[in-house]
C-alpha cells in the first residue's frame, strides 16, 4: 500500500481513492465526424509509459474530488498532486 496526498484531505491510504486513468485526455469536439477506429482509438488506447506519468485519481472515500498525480509507474513514487484547475501550474501540492 502507497500514500497518496489529496490536494484537500493531506496524506490517506490508497484504498481510499479510485483510479481515473490517464490525464489529459480530451474528448473529441465532434465524435460523430470521427470514423469508428478513431473512436475505438480515443476509448481504449492509452500511452502506459514507463516512468513517469500523469493521472487522475478520485478520492472515493474522502471529499469525493478529483485531482491529477504525477507518479512514476515503475517505482510508484509520486512526484506531485494537485487540483485540476492547477494542471498547468508548477507548483502544487
Amino acid at each position: 500500500m502507497f500514500l497518496i496526498q489529496c490536494p484537500w484531505c493531506g496524506n490517506r491510504a490508497e484504498t481510499e481513492y479510485r483510479y481515473g486513468g490517464e490525464a489529459g485526455i480530451s474528448r473529441p469536439k465532434d465524435p460523430d465526424a470521427l470514423s469508428d477506429a478513431e473512436w475505438s482509438d480515443y476509448l481504449f488506447y492509452r500511452s502506459n509509459p514507463r516512468g513517469a506519468h500523469k493521472e487522475l485519481w478520485n478520492h472515493a472515500q474522502g471529499c469525493r474530488r478529483w485531482f491529477e498525480v504525477e507518479r512514476d509507474t515503475v517505482s510508484y513514487k509520486i512526484a506531485r498532486s494537485y487540483k485540476l484547475a492547477d494542471r498547468n501550474s508548477e507548483s502544487g501540492s
